[in-house]
């Protein structure tokens, strides 16, 4: 049973992750999941108030279904193949979110101190979710995908744009981390 609970080693997970890559550059799709976002609002007659999303939505089902699947797998690797919800997190790590107020540090994986329902409904949290959900559509649409589209797919693609994009998502996350990531908390 050691094999259900264990992470996928890098040897398997990143094949099957090419695998899927080919196939989806075999039958000329172009995959994204923050794509779905446009879809979503396609179907739910967004073309009628803004042109960029009159289109045929009904050509991009096979990625709505995918992202289900992904969901859906999500959902059953954590119910199912997850032993606990503690994650092994360097000593260090765990001082260094105990001096930002964040106790139990890898004891789950989304810390109360953000995800409760305490904190979604404070002023502060319902201002980070808002501000950060703003800035994350914002970076999205700008850069013309998300970080895992651009880093799987754009990168496996050969785009220079995708690679631009990946370097500002580093970035961005050091920058987030050392600099603003203190001041927030």
């Amino acid at each position: 049973m050691d094999f259900i609970v264990q992470p996928w080693p890098w040897y398997v997970a990143g094949p099957l992750i090419t695998l899927v890559m080919l196939l989806l550059y075999y039958f000329g799709k172009n995959f994204g999941v923050s794509s779905n976002l446009e879809t979503i609002c396609a179907i739910g007659g967004a073309g009628r108030f803004v042109d960029f999303f009159k289109f045929d939505w009904r050509k991009k089902t096979w990625n709505l279904l995918f992202t289900l699947g992904a969901v859906i797998g999500g959902f059953i690797a954590f119910q199912w193949l997850t032993p606990s919800e503690a994650i092994a997190l360097n000593s260090q790590t765990v001082q260094d979110l105990a001096e930002l107020n964040f106790q139990n540090g890898g004891a789950q994986y989304l810390p109360d101190e953000i995800f409760s329902t305490e904190a979604i409904f404070s002023v502060k949290g319902f201002l980070i979710l808002l501000i950060a959900g703003v800035l994350v559509g914002f970076g999205t649409r700008y850069a013309g995908g998300c970080t895992s589209g651009h880093a799987i797919v754009g990168l496996s693609n050969l785009e220079m744009p995708s690679l631009i994009s990946v370097i500002g998502f580093f970035i961005g996350g050091l920058v987030m981390t050392w600099l603003l990531f203190p001041l927030i908390f």
